[in-house]
């Protein structure tokens, strides 16, 4: 375990990302349950790539989502609905993932959905330099349909219950504390123990940031 700043730790994480060795576009993963501060981290990261000469393609899990008729047929509560009905993985791979990957052409899309409008999306085609980095956040990116897709794996870990006092902070603009409350612990909570259980995303990450306190970061690096 190392502890540092917030600087010392994007500054390892950069070194970790060059070290990967790599013919294709590198494909970062960082994972986490939502609030975890997943976002927040690969911003940071991307910006100080960038300060670095690298070309960063940034991208979300956010926008490879299902449109909102097809993600809750179990429910809008349904932690299973979550988990298994929400993103659009096949998607994922075929715009993102592969073209980026050994033996991909490079010409790739960073989204196929917009949830601000519930709207598919088909931005331009671009072709990815050779040794540029995809920075790509969301939950449950280690799961199968996934897992081989990246070349370094980064999963941010914070207390459940943390990521809860969280989202009402960050929500607090569009739902009350009692709707964000009933979310995180119906359905994203038990989402994220169920993909624990499942996927034991700890067991594949290559790094592991300890976020409870963002400004004072705990990082692991983990050898499989």
């Amino acid at each position: 375990m190392d502890r540092g700043t917030r600087d010392e730790l994007l500054g390892r994480l950069a070194e970790t990302v060059e070290s990967v060795a790599a013919v294709h576009p590198k494909r970062v993963a960082i994972d986490g349950p939502p609030a975890a501060g997943k976002t927040t981290l690969a911003d940071e990261l991307a910006a100080v790539l960038r300060t670095q000469g690298r070309d960063v393609i940034r991208a979300t899990i956010d926008d490879f989502l299902f449109p909102r008729a097809q993600r809750y047929p179990r429910g809008e509560y349904s932690a299973e609905g979550c988990y298994f009905d929400t993103h659009d993985y096949n998607a994922l791979n075929r715009v993102l993932l592969d073209p980026l990957g050994p033996g991909g052409d490079r010409r790739f899309q960073c989204a196929v959905y917009d949830h601000t409008t519930d709207t598919a999306l088909s931005p331009p085609v671009t072709t990815a330099p050779a040794d540029a980095v995809l920075i790509f956040d969301g939950v449950f990116l280690m799961r199968p349909e996934l897992i081989d897709r990246w070349d370094l794996r980064i999963l941010v870990s914070t207390a459940l219950e943390k990521t809860v006092d969280r989202a009402v902070i960050r929500e607090r603009q569009v739902s009350s504390r009692a709707q964000v409350e009933r979310r995180w612990r119906e359905r994203y909570i038990p989402a994220q123990q169920l993909y624990f259980a499942t996927v034991r995303p700890t067991d594949h990450a290559d790094i592991i940031v300890h976020n409870d306190e963002p400004q004072q970061p705990v990082w692991q690096n983990r050898t499989h």
